[in-house]
């Protein structure tokens, strides 16, 4: 079923890279056609927060963890560009918990989350427990995913 435009008229990014995306998910099914237009959503995008989150996402469905990573990465920069965000974790907590329920800063969690969940399907089990141990400290809810992995990676080896 070929996805039409006009079915994403909240999406804002123009037409031409929608169309990029839309392909990409026409040729699901060709990992070299669909990744061919999802990197050229990226060149044309200039990292369009949107755009950057679908591709990270687009490349996790697709095992391409690197990648996911990498533009997962991207997402982290740019928010903490726009908000003005510390790098320094004692500085950057208590905004984060403040802020939690702001677009940008729901954004920063979830991707923050995701990307932890990236590391821990490539193998890096004990930083992936460190990112989503942070993420527990500004919410506990399952809201972000983040309670859910660590769970799942410091539940003891003689549990289910």
């Amino acid at each position: 079923m070929k996805l039409k435009e006009d079915q994403f008229s909240w999406y804002e990014v123009p037409t031409e890279i929608k169309n990029l995306l839309l392909s990409a998910a026409d040729n699901w099914e060709n990992t070299t056609e669909s990744e061919k237009y999802i990197n050229q959503a990226l060149d044309q995008a200039d990292s369009n927060t949107d755009v950057l989150v679908s591709a990270y996402r687009y490349f996790f469905y697709k095992k391409n963890y690197p990648m996911a990573l990498k533009v997962a990465e991207k997402v982290l920069d740019k928010v903490k560009q726009l908000e003005n965000l510390p790098e320094d974790w004692e500085q950057l907590k208590p905004i984060l918990i403040s802020r939690k329920h702001n677009p940008q800063i729901r954004l920063y969690l979830t991707t923050y989350a995701a990307y932890a969940f990236i590391l821990a399907r490539q193998g890096k089990l004990e930083k992936a427990k460190e990112l989503t141990q942070k993420v527990k400290e500004i919410n506990n809810t399952s809201e972000f995913a983040a309670s859910t992995v660590h769970d799942i990676l410091t539940r003891p080896a003689s549990e289910d």
